[in-house]
């Protein structure tokens, strides 16, 4: 059977853990890419992540390079590459500096992986993976930004530390923007069934959604550099869905238009907005649409605008983008 190929582009602390991950499923090949200049990190882990082999029993073939040729045939590209914000910068700054990167690499994503589904890892996601779909112009079912799946885990972590119990046994759900933006949906939370409204007073709740909001300058402010292990973890999440079909319903950056009253009825105008999607083999299969109460709609009508937002940035920086 032929085996998937996966190519991650960045071969930094997200990069290197995707890869690190999708080995360890045994998804695929992995094709672990950076600019030349980093081209001896991107071998380096390469190797020593196929030294692995032997020992966690996976029989994948890793390689590291910086030359896009070697992307060719893939069945997924995930995109890593970007700066992240530092001191000082403006979130107009980062979207200038990010959508040049994303730009550039897109451009290549076009030219050697034509077929291929793109993932977006970058910040600001919700922007990032519009300038993806752009540049690519691959249909919009096959570029995804993941935000979605690593806010949801957050939430689900801090709700199973406060009630003692199994991550596994937490259901959750967020919408929306990724981070800040994201849209709580206690209502859809359960644990083995039972709402999460019968063991948590609502200020407990409450708390774990805020600090899955700030999840990520929780852990810079802890070690000084941006979380790494469950972004990539959510990433490899949303590619094992998609190279094994297995039609997971994992919230993303899905492309919408009618779907939450997005763009309603402007066709071709839509914009990428954290839903629960089904992903499979054909990159967004459906958008699962639901009925949400008079507070939701509130906070998710917010978050669409924050995004279209950070879209005008880029559009007005870019007008070639527009």
């Amino acid at each position: 059977m032929r085996r998937s190929k996966i190519s991650i582009i960045g071969a930094g602390n997200i990069g290197g853990t995707c890869a690190h991950w999708a080995a360890a499923k045994e998804l695929g090949d992995i094709v672990l890419l950076d600019i030349p200049e980093k081209e001896g990190v991107a071998k380096g882990k390469a190797l020593d992540l196929a030294c692995c082999g032997p020992i966690e029993n996976f029989d994948s073939r890793i390689i590291g390079t910086s030359d896009y040729k070697d992307i060719a045939g893939s069945e997924v590209v995930v995109i890593t590459a970007g700066l992240p914000r530092k001191p000082g910068m403006s979130r107009d700054d980062l979207v200038q500096v990010n959508t040049g990167i994303v730009k550039s690499v897109s451009e290549k994503v076009k030219e050697y992986a034509p077929n291929s589904i793109v993932i977006v890892v970058s910040n600001p996601l919700d922007a990032m993976v519009y300038v993806a779909w752009k540049v690519t112009g691959f249909p919009a079912n096959r570029v995804i930004g993941q935000a979605g799946a690593l806010d949801v885990a957050r939430y689900k972590t801090f709700l199973a530390m406060e009630l003692g119990v199994s991550v596994e046994d937490i259901q959750g759900l967020l919408l929306g923007g990724h981070g800040d933006d994201m849209v709580p949906l206690p209502r859809l939370t359960s644990v083995n069934g039972i709402p999460i409204s019968d063991l948590l007073p609502a200020e407990k709740i409450n708390a774990a959604v805020e600090r899955a909001k700030v999840g990520g300058g929780e852990i810079v402010k802890l070690m000084g550099t941006s979380a790494f292990y469950a972004p990539a973890s959510g990433t490899i999440d949303m590619v094992e869905a998609i190279v094994r079909d297995k039609k997971r319903i994992i919230p993303s950056a899905a492309y919408c238009e009618d779907e939450f009253g997005v763009a309603p009825g402007q066709k071709g105008k839509g914009y990428f907005v954290g839903v629960p999607a089904v992903l499979g083999a054909g990159g967004v299969e459906k958008i699962l649409s639901f009925k949400m109460d008079a507070t939701e709609k509130k906070f998710m009508d917010e978050s669409i605008s924050h995004v279209k937002d950070l879209v005008g940035v880029v559009r007005k920086q870019f007008p070639e983008l527009a």
